[in-house]
């Protein structure tokens, strides 16, 4: 069937044998063929651009560091040494700013007060929050450290809600007890301090994401979060028998756990209290429905127990190492403490929200611990674009 009017010839000389699966006049092809290269020419201009922008030569030099093996990088190195001794053995090599690769990501490292600043603050824009992917596929690709805008500012208001004062004022006797409970097994023996407030913070965060009700489901709630815990900063192999495939296992049964009760608290009817009573109760007033689904809510809840134990543990670690180094300071804080103390003994009580606002001296030590102590030993950016910082090219 011809579509179009014949048309001459393309060449003069007989046409070279071609092979097609369906008859197609040699004059006809030529001129389908010809029109191609004008086609092609923007996107070929197009992708060369592209190339030269990728392949262009920095004006900056690249951080000074290593790389370490393929995929492995330095992470075994972080791992057999200790974590400062890592840290301050670059820094002290390379300077304030050097290249590694751990945890499965190629990164830059900053160690100063004024590049931390730059980054966190005046230059914020051209860094945003992100984590390695391994700790992303442990904790949940919904939970709100993972996204921005307003996916991200909603969580974090319903969060925020969460752990405001009068939402942690019927929770004080129970956070009371689980300190006595803590203290009775340190009686003559000698403790890992870290460990034992990762123990003490991570029951806190439990009772302040699922309120004072526990579940059947708790115990196996808290082993699955061990799990998840032991192999949080293990190398991202999930091959059979390594920590982190263990780490996976628990991680898809804790979700399976933490939707089927979910899905009981749901169908309660049951006012819940803590975290996840407000997420439960988070509605979407223009579409009149549930605001979060399921998936959302596990990841939520997952990411905030890491968050809230972790950090809590490490600053009150630091809070007893300040107060340990400074007699002084530990007897004036004893001192008001035990003020309290006599004070719940002789009216035959526990401890309320309001005796803990009469702890002046207590709350001065807890706000110069957070401002002076590094809770964290590192945390994520990534550079949004192209860019010089400190005379290196990232």
């Amino acid at each position: 069937m011809q579509l179009l009017s014949p048309s001459p010839p393309c060449t003069s000389t007989p046409p070279p044998p071609f092979s097609f699966s369906a008859a197609v006049p040699y004059q006809y092809f030529c001129y389908f063929l010809i029109p191609t290269p004008i086609i092609l020419l923007p996107f070929l201009l197009f992708l060369f651009l592209q190339w030269r922008q990728r392949r262009r030569i920095p004006k900056a030099p690249v951080p000074p560091g290593s790389m370490g093996w393929p995929y492995v990088g330095e992470t075994l190195k972080l791992y057999t040494e200790n974590p400062n001794s890592f840290f301050s053995d670059r820094q002290k090599r390379y300077g304030d700013i050097f290249k590694t690769h751990i945890l499965g990501c190629p990164c830059v490292m900053i160690s100063s007060p004024e590049a931390a600043r730059i980054v966190l603050v005046s230059r914020a824009h051209m860094f945003r929050p992100t984590y390695p992917p391994s700790k992303m596929k442990i904790i949940g690709p919904e939970a709100v450290f993972f996204h921005q805008g307003s996916y991200h500012s909603r969580i974090k208001k319903l969060v925020q809600a969460s752990f405001l004062p009068s939402a942690l004022r019927g929770s004080v006797s129970e956070i009371e007890n689980i300190a006595l409970r803590l203290l009775a097994t340190w009686k003559d023996s000698s403790i890992n301090t870290l460990h034992e407030m990762k123990k003490y913070a991570f029951d806190v965060a439990v009772i302040s994401v699922f309120g004072n009700k526990q579940d059947i489901e708790m115990e196996g709630i808290k082993h699955l979060y061990q799990c998840l815990d032991k192999g949080y900063n293990s190398m991202p192999l999930d091959l059979p028998g390594t920590l982190f495939h263990k780490t996976m296992k628990a991680r898809k049964l804790l979700n399976k756990t933490l939707k089927r009760l979910i899905v009981k608290r749901r169908e309660s009817g049951e006012k819940s209290d803590g975290l996840l009573g407000v997420l439960l109760g988070a509605r979407d007033d223009k579409l009149n429905k549930q605001q979060l689904s399921d998936s959302q809510i596990a990841d939520n809840i997952i990411g905030v127990i890491f968050a809230a134990h972790d950090t809590t543990a490490s600053a009150l670690t630091w809070i007893l190492k300040y107060l340990h180094d400074n007699g002084h300071l530990l007897e004036a804080v004893t001192g008001e403490q035990e003020g309290i103390r006599s004070k719940l003994l002789e009216e035959n009580r526990g401890l309320t929200w309001e005796d803990t606002r009469r702890m002046p001296l207590t709350t001065r030590v807890i706000q110069e611990t957070l401002r002076r102590a590094s809770i964290l030993s590192f945390t994520f950016r990534e550079a949004v674009e192209d860019v010089e910082f400190e005379g290196y090219f990232i």
